[in-house]
């Protein structure tokens, strides 16, 4: 049996994640470029009508992301990711467990920030916040004595637009090493969210 063979049926035999970790990967996943995508093009539309109806949809989207990052968090902690090859150099496991706590932490602090720009508005006061436009959310009360509202939502502005580009820096890393995986080391780490993967590698 060659090395290949042998990459192959170990890749076919290592054990995949459950089916919520799946689910909630690529929920989170979509929702979290559709709203960095969103907020890049709300920011430069002119104040009306529709940017403030993208806002209210900005806001419910991000506290759905936040909510649902907690689930997969409690999730991950009670359910163990799936062991990595054992060959994978130190420094790949480093980079990888490093990567995933990256990603935790800001699809946890993405959207609090978000949450802290809304509660600091100096709107925040008399425009409240419906999720979706019918559930009522409250402000952070973190915020009610700041004396100058505007400047304390736009310092966490900027951290939170900074935020957005870290998620992409992350992303993009990451597609890159799942790639890897999958047509360099054909390991069957892809695979462990992508089911379909596997009965494709081992035909």
């Amino acid at each position: 049996m060659t090395t290949a063979d042998n990459k192959a049926n170990a890749a076919a035999e290592r054990p995949g994640y459950a089916g919520v970790a799946i689910a909630l990967h690529w929920i989170i996943a979509a929702m979290i470029l559709g709203q960095i995508a969103g907020g890049f093009y709300m920011h430069n539309l002119p104040d009306g009508n529709q940017k403030f109806e993208l806002y209210q949809l900005h806001k419910s989207t991000g506290i759905t992301i936040l909510l649902l990052s907690l689930v997969r968090l409690g999730w991950r902690l009670t359910h163990p990711a799936p062991p990595l090859p054992g060959g994978m150099p130190d420094w790949q496991r480093l980079l990888a467990r490093g990567t995933h706590i990256g990603f935790y932490a800001l699809m946890i602090g993405v959207p609090l920030g978000g949450w802290a720009i809304v509660s600091a508005s100096p709107l925040a006061p008399s425009v409240p916040t419906y999720l979706f436009g019918a559930i009522p959310w409250p402000h952070l009360p973190f915020f009610d004595g700041v004396e100058d509202r505007k400047a304390t939502a736009e310092a966490i502005a900027e951290m939170h637009e900074l935020g957005a580009f870290s998620i992409l820096g992350l992303f993009a890393l990451h597609v890159a090493a799942a790639l890897k995986h999958h047509f360099k080391d054909k390991d069957g780490v892809l695979a462990r969210m992508l089911p379909f993967l596997k009965r494709a590698g081992s035909a």
